[in-house]
């Protein structure tokens, strides 16, 4: 089976979150849903010194990422009925003829990728546009990244520079094996890093 996953370039992002709203467009998810989010950040702080100039060493960073179509998927664990599932190129989906709504896959999720949408009775999350792939295009986010901080495509394929999701405020790559691999930037703190903080945590819950 090919395993696709993205590649997230640090060094490149600006923040912008065109990525989300291709996303949220591109699905006709409405205004406050999106399946891919940008973190911002931050993190340092500011004094003075004896001279009484302001000296720091503050930082700020992003963070995109969606679902991570990972090797080991909790989602898929839990899933009471196989509707979460792998389909030929990896990509992680959901089988709505199969899902009950439970909410599992939502709970087990160290990304919160998938999520329970009431109105239509079933998960709904990322799947990498698998329908774009199978035509040979490409995702939505990555097609809309101004700058190219993103790609997708099979892992093997990917930029050999890119750690596999070792980056805050992602959690322990080590629980899903997750296919996202990120060329972190200067300022970028490795998961579990607690001295960043998120500066957009309303607009990504």
């Amino acid at each position: 089976m090919t395993q696709y996953g993205f590649y997230f370039d640090a060094t490149r992002c600006t923040g912008c979150k065109t990525c989300e709203a291709a996303c949220r467009d591109g699905h006709d998810l409405g205004t406050d849903s999106t399946y891919r989010h940008v973190y911002e950040l931050e993190g340092g702080s500011w004094s003075k010194d004896e001279k009484g100039c302001w000296i720091t060493d503050s930082y700020t960073y992003y963070t995109s990422f969606a679902c991570q179509h990972c090797d080991d998927p909790a989602c898929m664990h839990v899933c009471p009925t196989g509707a979460m599932h792998k389909d030929e190129n990896g990509i992680v989906s959901v089988d709505i003829d199969r899902c009950i709504g439970c909410g599992y896959c939502a709970m087990a999720c160290p990304y919160d990728a998938p999520h329970v949408d009431r109105s239509k009775g079933h998960s709904v999350k990322c799947d990498g546009c698998a329908e774009r792939v199978s035509q040979g295009k490409r995702p939505l986010c990555v097609d809309a990244c101004t700058v190219r901080a993103l790609q997708f495509a099979p892992v093997e394929k990917l930029p050999e520079k890119g750690v596999r999701a070792d980056i805050a405020p992602l959690p322990d790559p080590r629980l899903t094996a997750p296919n996202l691999y990120i060329n972190p930037c200067a300022a970028s703190r490795p998961f579990g890093d607690t001295e960043c903080r998120v500066a957009n945590a309303s607009e990504v819950k």
